[in-house]
């Protein structure tokens, strides 16, 4: 028997509870509750079960505002009730007049951050379109960079308006707001650590102004830290121990793809061996951590930051991030890391000095991985032409060096590339 889940409960009795469940899947997930199974998953039954699916559907379509889609199946063997709820696009989705939702096989009322987010989704909006607290917003950073990048000499209504800082009765939104001369939200903050973070060495934030000048200004100084001057012979050359490109991409992606209601700022860690970029919110919904890792899927949270940093060069086609950061470590032995949970997303962008050196069995066999994503150690070994011996031999060595992982236990265990794509993919 299955164990409860986020996705399937157990009701031995049709009682009013499970309300909160249906309330928890359509703002969600789709799910599955099934009544005349006990908590400890042995099959109790339904009576009548014909009749109680009538008592199901009255309760639901009584007490869910809006209504949910659902279905009802009973299992005639077992005299069970299978209710499916499907996700719904019509949030939030209230009982009692609270929205719902499932943590691991609970269900949970949630707080006024996560209802506030129900409530735009259910009206197809974003963050940036709630109005914002201030009514007089200035950009004179803006225009400058608008001069600069796009030869728009003044930030006009029209302008304004043609980036989606306006409204229709042409008042200032959040996204006007994140980037005025006076930005009240929180910026990047940085900590330079030694060699353990018991040894601080400094603190920088980069906050108050237009986000695209805290990008700009954040960027250059995180640069610095990681680049010298050396002399070769008369020509002094510029030595990065971690590739520009990689910093501002990781960087920009952070501030791009945030979650902006949660007054936190993006956390940057430097340490002499990497670089840990980490950016409060977990994925948007919709896309799963391998679409974002392997198939170049991209959700926007925050589709008019997004747009303007287009404009102004600072991110590629939406959905490149990672290639383009994984790009600068083309040809190098080490590979940035991507860290995902459900409420932050963390980068590692290693130094170039601290690299694990590959051989050519180990990097063939990492590029293979790259490419085809997660796979058995069969399909591993027929691929390269290696032994059963010889294959698990290079997938120990890369796992130790952190190249690969390994995905499922016993049978079932597969493995995959630490990141996305082989360093050495192009």
């Amino acid at each position: 028997m299955q164990r409860e889940s986020s996705s399937l409960e157990y009701k031995e009795t049709i009682t009013n509870t499970f309300l909160k469940t249906v309330s928890a899947y359509a703002n969600y997930g789709t799910g599955r509750v099934i009544f005349g199974i006990a908590d400890d998953g042995k099959v109790k039954g339904i009576p009548d079960p014909v009749q109680k699916c009538l008592d199901i559907e009255t309760k639901i379509n009584d007490s869910i505002t809006p209504t949910p889609h659902y279905a009802l199946e009973v299992n005639a063997k077992d005299k069970t009730i299978i209710l499916t709820v499907d996700k719904g696009e019509d949030t939030p989705y209230l009982y009692k007049s609270k929205a719902y939702r499932r943590n691991d096989s609970a269900t949970i009322a949630v707080d006024r951050l996560e209802l506030n987010r129900l409530i735009l989704r259910g009206t197809h909006r974003y963050f940036e379109d709630q109005p914002s607290d201030k009514k007089n917003l200035h950009f004179h950073e803006l225009t400058k960079k608008l001069k600069a990048e796009l030869d728009i000499k003044k930030t006009d209504m029209d302008v304004l308006k043609t980036l989606g800082f306006l409204d229709a009765e042409h008042q200032y939104n959040q996204a006007a707001s994140l980037f005025a001369d006076e930005n009240p939200f929180p910026g990047v903050d940085c900590m330079e650590f030694g060699a353990s973070l018991d040894e601080i060495k400094g603190r920088k934030t980069f906050a108050g102004h237009s986000l695209l000048s805290i990008y700009e200004e954040s960027a250059a100084w995180i640069s610095r830290h990681y680049q010298y001057e050396k002399v070769d012979g008369l020509q002094r050359k510029k030595v990065e121990q971690i590739p520009e490109k990689a910093i501002r991409e990781a960087l920009a992606n952070s501030l791009v793809h945030r979650v902006w209601d949660i007054r936190a700022a993006v956390q940057v860690a430097l340490f002499p061996d990497r670089l840990e970029i980490t950016s409060p919110g977990g994925l948007p919904e919709g896309i799963t951590e391998d679409e974002y890792l392997y198939h170049h899927i991209s959700i926007l949270r925050n589709p008019k930051v997004a747009n303007l940093f287009y404009r102004m060069g600072y991110i590629e086609s939406f959905g490149t991030g990672i290639q383009r950061i994984l790009r600068a470590y083309q040809d190098t032995n080490v590979t940035p890391r991507f860290k995902i949970s459900q409420h932050a997303i963390e980068v590692t962008l290693p130094s170039l000095t601290s690299a694990p050196p590959l051989d050519q069995e180990e990097k063939t066999l990492c590029q293979f991985l790259s490419e085809n994503g997660i796979l058995t150690r069969q399909e591993i070994a027929s691929a390269t032409h290696y032994d059963k011996s010889k294959t698990l031999r290079i997938l120990n060595r890369l796992i130790e060096k952190q190249c690969v992982e390994k995905v499922g236990k016993g049978r079932g265990t597969k493995y995959r590339i630490t990141v996305c794509f082989f360093n050495g993919h192009k």
